[in-house]
């Protein structure tokens, strides 16, 4: 008899999960969420299905629970039923991997219910896991980008993806649309329901675009689900404008009036017309020609460049002529269809003694030819360069105003036709190390002649700038156990400075009894310079101090933080017993619980490195013990006779 019941309790572990139909009726119904650890409790069979109640007192405890199973080599055992009827999950449960989208995710069991050696009846239970909020919605993509033209018309609609969430509830897999952007920007979000419950997205554009005000704009949608809490997630639309032909060429001054001398070299432009078309490509592309209205005179005394737009005299006029010639002048763009704007041009010539004035500039500290140098550090009202002008015409024709066209610098008159450039403002290299110097002389003759004096002035640079981290903390990893020299990473610096003043040297700051197994170059490469050990020291927190070379040297420091990944290069050691080999007497009457002792052990790695599981591993021939592997709890694994003691 003793024997039989053993079998009986040995069968009744035999668990088969059988999948039904989910309209086939049945006697329990069990909820329990997904996630939860393996062995937890679902609810108790015996209790729940009130057989007890059926069968006389004295013969409850002869009732017992086995769950069936089909043979199926892809089944998985998800639940556990005891002999007494408890039931738990084997194994942590995902409704996602077991369930169809948006469905109840449910499996039916069923469970042959004995008393003693006969058999009574089959239960089916179902057991509904329930979905959990643990997905967010997921676009394709964190980021796409789609073309407007701005000639699209308002309401036009460009496809955009939709999120997906992998959650199987009703609530935690629906999801709503935002759009987020700006008060001002034109467009809207489209979302429609699709037959198969999907849903299908689009950009809408509520107002006409202009590419020449904004060509390019950024917003995002935003994805969240129904779930508690409310899981989010986000596709950033970068939207280009594309451009049509909207915009005519525009002239920078729509009426020139130029006087030349008769004596004009042909080789000079008489005058540059300049047209701007903010449109791009083809569109911005601009030719000049004269108009149809332009006499052939004119067309004959003066040669446009249809590209540059500059206009060339063609033939000297004659000897005490006083000449007005207008010229009408098209820019034309090279759009479908092509846009165009008129400017006229007046150029009288006059025949007499009017001579340009001619300048001459000396540096006080001449770099090369035509340019002069001047270090950063260099005080305002400084003297840069002496100007002398030479008129030799008389009367107004002789008379000479000059003036600079640059605002760092002035220009003082000494009077005689003499002036001195001057430092107006400070100057910083890093800034702008070069300028370009206008010095413009006009006389008073009719027609004014004008002469343009260009030289530039460089700026030298000083050690003026103190060299700037990128952060004001590095942070990097690494994996203990590698070899000395192995890279840590960069730290990245920036110093504007020239030369010397440019060139950075690095140093590791550590405390006084501090000795860092790192290193640094000179071009801010962090290395070791000894294998690391995670399990003696973790991280490493210390300051890098940089200093450039110039005079005076100046520094900077940042602050930088290693931390040690843990690799697996511990084996576990056991605590209790704390000595090999351990004995161990128990003292066992029927009475007794099965538990024995716990055994307790430790590993000095980290996360799941230091996982423990316990395994009996020999001398349990009688296979008189067992050991829980997660809780280390060793314990009988079955009844204990007279004959197991020893």
């Amino acid at each position: 008899m003793e024997k039989t019941r053993c079998e009986l309790a040995i069968l009744s572990f035999a668990l088969l999960l059988i999948y039904l139909p989910g309209n086939l009726s049945v006697d329990l119904t069990y909820h329990v969420r997904e996630e939860k650890a393996p062995w937890t409790y679902i609810g108790d069979i015996t209790v729940d299905s009130q057989l007890l109640h059926t069968v006389p007192f004295g013969e409850h405890n002869q009732i017992t629970f086995d769950q069936l199973h089909v043979r199926r080599s892809n089944s998985v055992q998800l639940f556990n039923v005891t002999s007494s009827g408890k039931l738990y999950t084997a194994q942590t449960l995902d409704a996602e991997s077991l369930c169809s989208y948006k469905m109840e995710c449910f499996r039916i069991i069923k469970i042959a219910v004995h008393k003693f050696q006969t058999f009574m009846k089959i239960l089916k239970v179902k057991i509904v896991v329930d979905d959990i909020n643990d997905n967010q919605p997921e676009f394709p993509e964190k980021q796409i980008s789609i073309v407007f033209s701005e000639g699209d018309a308002k309401e036009m609609a460009k496809p955009i993806p939709n999120a997906i969430d992998e959650d199987v509830g009703l609530q935690n897999s629906q999801i709503k649309y935002e759009l987020q952007k700006t008060d001002n920007e034109p467009f809207a979000l489209s979302v429609t329901k699709r037959i198969t419950g999907s849903y299908k997205l689009a950009i809408i554009l509520t107002q006409k675009l202009d590419r020449e005000t904004k060509d390019k704009y950024n917003v995002e949608i935003i994805a969240a689900d129904n779930g508690r809490p409310v899981n989010r997630n986000s596709l950033r639309v970068q939207i280009t404008v594309t451009d049509v032909n909207d915009n005519a060429p525009v002239f920078t001054q729509n009426i020139n009036n130029v006087s030349i001398k008769s004596t004009h070299p042909k080789d000079r432009p008489v005058v540059i017309l300049s047209a701007n078309d903010p449109d791009l490509d083809e569109n911005a592309k601009i030719k000049f020609q004269y108009s149809s209205e332009t006499s052939d005179v004119a067309r004959r005394g003066f040669k446009l460049n249809s590209q540059t737009g500059e206009i060339f005299m063609v033939k000297n006029v004659s000897s005490g002529q006083k000449v007005m010639h207008k010229l009408l002048v098209e820019a034309q763009d090279n759009g479908l269809p092509q846009l165009s704007s008129s400017a006229i041009v007046y150029i009288n010539i006059i025949n007499q003694q009017n001579n340009a004035p001619e300048i001459e500039v000396n540096f006080v500290s001449e770099l090369k030819k035509n340019t002069a140098r001047i270090s950063e550090d260099t005080k305002v009202g400084s003297f840069i360069a002496y100007v002398s002008v030479i008129d030799n015409d008389v009367g107004l024709n002789g008379q000479v105003e000059c003036r600079i066209e640059q605002d760092n610098f002035l220009l003082l008159n000494l009077g005689s036709n003499e002036y001195k450039v001057t430092l107006k403002k400070p100057v910083d290299r890093e800034i702008k190390d070069r300028y370009s110097i206008t010095i413009s002389c006009q006389d008073n003759g009719s027609p004014s002649l004008v002469t343009n004096r260009k030289f530039a002035i460089q700026v030298t640079d000083v050690n003026d700038v103190q060299p700037k981290f990128t952060k004001d903390v590095f942070k990097f990893l690494t994996y203990e156990n590698e070899r000395a020299n192995f890279p840590i990473g960069y730290v990245n610096v920036t110093d504007f400075d020239l030369g010397s003043g440019g060139q950075l040297t690095f140093v590791l700051l550590s405390g006084i009894n501090d000795n860092l197994p790192f290193q640094i170059t000179d071009y801010g490469f962090i290395s070791t310079t000894q294998s690391l050990d995670r399990e003696r020291q973790e991280s490493y927190k210390f300051k890098i101090f940089v200093k450039d070379n110039g005079t005076p040297p100046l520094n900077n420091t940042a602050n930088v933080v290693v931390e040690i990944l843990d690799q697996n290069d511990n084996a576990p050691y056991f605590t209790f017993p704390g000595v090999s080999p351990f004995s161990l007497d128990v003292h066992y009457h029927p009475q007794s619980k099965n538990d024995i002792t716990v055994l307790r052990a430790s590993d000095r790695d980290s996360h799941v490195n230091s996982f423990l599981s316990y395994n009996m591993i020999g001398n349990n021939v009688k296979q008189l013990f067992k050991v829980n592997p997660y809780t280390g709890v060793l314990s009988f694994a079955r009844p204990v006779y007279q004959n197991d003691a020893g």
